[in-house]
């Protein structure tokens, strides 16, 4: 089922928050894909 758009928001809040202040962006940017709903193995 898609997220909606109001979904795809919270989570993004909720990881900028979470990350906030971390220094490796490739580690962080795998991670994002969190935001849609797309879990990393």
């Amino acid at each position: 089922m898609p997220l909606s758009w109001n979904e795809i928001r919270s989570r993004a809040l909720a990881f900028s928050r979470e990350w906030e202040g971390e220094s490796s962006e490739d580690v962080e940017a795998k991670s994002f894909l969190s935001v849609f709903g797309v879990i990393r193995k």
